[in-house]
């Protein structure tokens, strides 16, 4: 499932991000990691950007719908 097919506030944890080298070279930048545990914290509801907090780190990031479409996540606690 891709994050912004994830319910929000649930703990998630990445599994894959299907982008090229540039999307995941971000995504690494800004502190998200292959097993990192992550929650959906909010969506606008046409369009825009989501935000995403880290669980691990306790940082809150916007990335855009693409970039979160990339985003390969799994549930954390097995309730998904």
């Amino acid at each position: 499932m891709t994050l912004l097919q994830a319910p929000q506030d649930a703990p998630l944890r990445i599994v894959d991000i299907a982008g090229g080298e540039n999307v995941r070279r971000r995504l690494f930048s800004l502190g998200f990691n292959i097993g990192d545990r992550v929650a959906l914290a909010g969506r606008s509801i046409l369009r825009g950007p989501v935000l995403v907090r880290n669980l691990d780190l306790g940082v809150t990031v916007a990335v855009g719908r693409g970039i979160a479409q990339k985003i390969m996540i799994e549930a954390a606690d097995g309730t998904i």
